[in-house]
């Protein structure tokens, strides 16, 4: 049976109209594809990343940069971003902090407004929330009174212990490297050292608790005493087995740290008045874990709670060098205490 004109007509308009529905579904879907190209490589790390920028670098050269970083999906959706916003002429040279976390369009601004490491704030391992307080007094301006309000605050992280806990934050306040915003609050500043710590630890340290009978928590207050007693990057697991082991047959910690936390004060030596002040701090005095973190701990401490040395050590000196000799048992430890207090 021959087709009619008006069937082929039909047919023609169909075709047409499939025709017109490829080619938009094609357009949309490149332009689906060009939109995930300027999102972040991975929004959940805000690891912090320092990317040298030279001087007199192109367009081209900063996006070979990046890449090389893990910071930007395509060389060439960054190109085509900033040629689009007439960026590419404006980025500036410098030493920038930026993160996988960051989308493209987060990434150019930075580089084009040039806030770069100069406007950073590095937060040193072991530091207190009360130190952290100060530092950013000096270098970002926040008033006593505004830190300590915002310590007060309320933070949704399951990590933290419950809000009527004493010094609630000491111990989640990740040491980093920080760009915070010029219109950052305490409140906003706190938040993304929170936010950073909860990156870390589901990325790197939750894997790790399968092994341990601790809580999370424990683990981080162990984690502030490594912090505080090892000076040399070699004794942290070390240290950890001595807390361990101390542990593990209810024998005082003994560690001065906590007795230094309890006055709140630095001091070279403490003596023997010291040791017997009444704090749930005090390792001299209570036996267990202090009353929570005596410090806020960086990765390596954290890994070192979480992976201790398996040793026989129960006791530790410091040599005065910043290394410590290590005791089996409480003659040997004498003996090194007269050793090295000469």
């Amino acid at each position: 049976m021959r087709e009619t004109p008006l069937q082929r007509g039909k047919i023609r308009v169909k075709r047409v109209f499939l025709v017109i529905l490829f080619f938009t579904l094609l357009l949309l879907g490149g332009k689906l594809v060009a939109s995930q190209q300027y999102q972040p490589v991975d929004a959940s790390d805000q690891t912090t990343v320092q990317v040298k920028i030279p001087d007199g670098s192109s367009a081209s050269q900063v996006a070979v940069l990046l890449k090389n970083q893990d910071l930007i999906r395509s060389e060439k959706a960054f190109l085509k971003y900033c040629r689009q916003e007439n960026l590419d002429a404006r980025l500036k040279a410098g030493t920038f902090n930026l993160s996988r976390s960051m989308s493209v369009k987060e990434i150019s601004s930075q580089l084009v407004t040039g806030q770069n490491v100069k406007d950073s704030v590095t937060i040193p391992e072991g530091y207190t929330i009360k130190e952290i307080g100060q530092l950013l007094e000096e270098k970002k301006g926040i008033q006593p009174d505004e830190w300590q309000q915002a310590l007060q605050d309320d933070y949704d992280y399951e990590f933290l212990p419950p809000p009527d806990r004493t010094n609630r934050l000491e111990g989640y306040l990740f040491p980093d490297t920080y760009v915070f915003a010029e219109a950052d609050d305490a409140h906003a500043m706190i938040e993304q050292m929170l936010k950073n710590f909860a990156t870390r630890w589901d990325k790197q340290f939750a894997p790790l608790m399968a092994g341990t009978q601790m809580d999370s928590h424990e683990i981080i207050i162990i984690a502030s005493l490594i912090e505080r007693e090892a000076q040399k990057a070699e004794e942290r697991q070390r240290i950890a087995g001595v807390i361990y082991n101390r542990l593990d047959i209810n024998m005082p910690l003994q560690i001065d740290a906590t007795v230094l936390y309890s006055l709140g004060a630095h001091k070279s030596k403490v003596n023997n008045a010291d040791l017997k002040v009444d704090s749930p701090y005090n390792t001299y005095r209570y036996p267990g874990l202090p009353a929570g973190p005596i410090s806020c701990p960086g990765s390596a401490s954290i890994a070192a709670a979480l992976q201790p040395e398996n040793n026989n050590y129960f006791y530790y000196v410091s040599r005065g060098d910043g290394s410590h000799q290590f005791s089996r048992t409480f003659a040997e430890h004498q003996a090194a205490i007269r050793k090295y207090s000469q």
